[in-house]
């Protein structure tokens, strides 16, 4: 991929996403590219077939007596519906569950302040459709029982713990420092709470910049560190950690979130400045990568359940869509898959990406991707969604989020 091609793409996709650019945006592509990387494709017939004939229609429980989760009733390897987007239905691979997805809009305010607001379609685990909800921020737990939310303008002052089967918030957790975004240890014991002195998802009239010659509202990073929470006692420990500048004295996103390192011993956040991930222990000292995830990317795939490979970038040449897998330790790669972007692992040699459609991946068309799972050695694709579009409930293209059955 050529800068020019780089450049493109994420211009492309912040069109599609009604986000306008910063200045100088172009030249800080390059150090934080967090967007999928797209290029064209040939596909096989064979992998066409296979595609159709691996999916399985889910056995839903039908509600009564039996409260078990739905992604735990039934026990089908692959749950795909190749005919949704946004998904109605559970979608599921191996060990991992399509457990919620995301639109945004961005909503204008009294005064000229302009916010990012999120709809969900939050999986009920009663009857294994994805349900519509207006939370600020969520995430969820590993198993899907429980999803940690936030409501109301952020920063919020109080986690909940939401029961994905009744659908209710069970417990609130009250914070001393405004949280704006939550993340489950791998546990599912703890949560690191991000703390931010003003909503990351703002753009404020009084902070404007400048976009295509024109003064518009922006962001305003405000990042004052973390809180690790204890599930069991509710306790809180905050610790100090804003965002760090690179030389010229940009921060990035406005929104620079914690999760958790793969053991679940650290927490990281994305940085603007090699090597692009800053980690602190749970007392709140910065400390070294860890050994096993110094050749992480940015890709949201991470590393396998077993920690020895870790999903990479783009890897295709001569117009090819590929992305590539690497060994942990060394950084080697070890598979080139036909996929735009990989997610999330559904066992160690399977994993969730999204594909874009084999007949129109090039130009305004790259964008038009879908759900996948993909086999390393094979190279098997089998489609869990259809191809990403707005509705009428989720007017925009839908951000998907996984965790564990």
């Amino acid at each position: 991929m050529n800068v020019d091609e780089l450049v493109r793409d994420v211009f492309s996709e912040q069109a599609e996403d009604n986000v306008a650019a910063p200045p100088h945006f172009a030249d800080r592509i390059l150090a934080v590219r967090r967007r999928r990387r797209t290029r064209t494709i040939a596909c096989t017939a064979a992998v066409t077939a296979a595609v159709v004939a691996a999916v399985t229609v889910p056995l839903l429980n039908g509600g009564g007596d039996d409260v078990r989760p739905a992604s735990r009733t039934n026990n089908s390897d692959i749950i795909g519906h190749p005919n949704q987007s946004p998904p109605k239905d559970l979608i599921a691979a191996g060990d991992t569950v399509l457990a919620a997805f995301s639109v945004y809009k961005n909503v204008k305010q009294p005064g000229g302040d302009v916010v990012r607001t999120r709809t969900y379609g939050l999986l009920d685990q009663k009857t294994g459709k994805y349900e519509k909800v207006k939370w600020a921020f969520l995430d969820v737990a590993p198993g899907t029982r429980t999803a940690a939310v936030l409501e109301g303008e952020l920063p919020a002052k109080r986690i909940g713990l939401l029961d994905m089967i009744s659908g209710k918030v069970e417990r609130w957790i009250p914070m001393d420092r405004g949280v704006a975004a939550v993340s489950f240890s791998p546990d599912g014991k703890k949560l690191v709470a991000t703390t931010y002195g003003k909503n990351p998802d703002r753009e404020f009239v009084d902070h404007k910049w400048s976009v295509n010659g024109k003064e518009v509202p922006g962001p305003v990073q405000s990042r004052t560190g973390f809180a690790v929470v204890d599930l069991d006692s509710g306790k809180a420990d905050w610790h100090k950690a804003p965002a760090k500048a690179d030389e010229s004295g940009w921060f990035g996103n406005a929104r620079e979130d914690f999760g958790w390192s793969h053991d679940g011993k650290l927490v990281y956040s994305n940085t603007v400045t090699k090597p692009f991930r800053e980690y602190y222990d749970l007392e709140g000292q910065e400390t070294d990568v860890p050994e096993g995830e110094k050749f992480l990317t940015y890709s949201e795939g991470g590393l396998s359940p077993d920690g020895k490979l870790a999903a990479g970038d783009f890897a295709g040449s001569g117009g090819e869509i590929a992305v590539a897998v690497n060994d942990a330790k060394t950084g080697e790669r070890v598979a080139k898959l036909p996929a735009q972007q990989l997610l999330a692992w559904a066992d160690d040699k399977r994993l969730i990406a999204w594909g874009c459609d084999p007949e129109r991946c090039s130009g305004t068309g790259e964008f038009r991707n879908q759900l996948l799972l993909v086999t390393m050695g094979t190279n098997q694709v089998v489609p869990l969604s259809d191809f990403r579009k707005a509705s009428a409930d989720y007017p925009g293209r839908w951000i998907p989020e996984f965790s564990t059955r």
